[in-house]
């Protein structure tokens, strides 16, 4: 199965990326949920993390300052070294 992911900054010259492996069990990863400051996010997230914690899963929140700009930097170096795989909330 091949599966197509469109960056949407610049749709006329698309990069190729691999897919980041998937980790082998939610029990005992650190899951990260990053909330991107949309309405409801929360609320979706606060779903997701009960479930996470279910499976065995360590849940650690994050919220970017605007949803309408990039995740900063050190906020998006903290995830990537803490966490084993991270869920972003979009919702309206």
């Amino acid at each position: 199965m091949t599966t197509s992911v469109l960056d949407p900054t610049n749709e006329q010259t698309p990069e190729h990326r691999e897919r980041a492996q998937r980790i082998s069990s939610l029990q005992g990863a650190t899951i990260g949920l990053l909330d991107i400051s949309k309405p409801r996010g929360d609320v979706f997230l606060d779903t997701i993390q009960s479930l996470l914690e279910k499976k065995g899963a360590t849940v650690l929140r994050y919220i970017k300052p605007t949803f309408t700009k990039p995740a900063p930097v050190d906020l998006r170096h903290e995830i990537s070294t803490t966490c084993d795989a991270v869920i972003e909330a979009l919702a309206d």
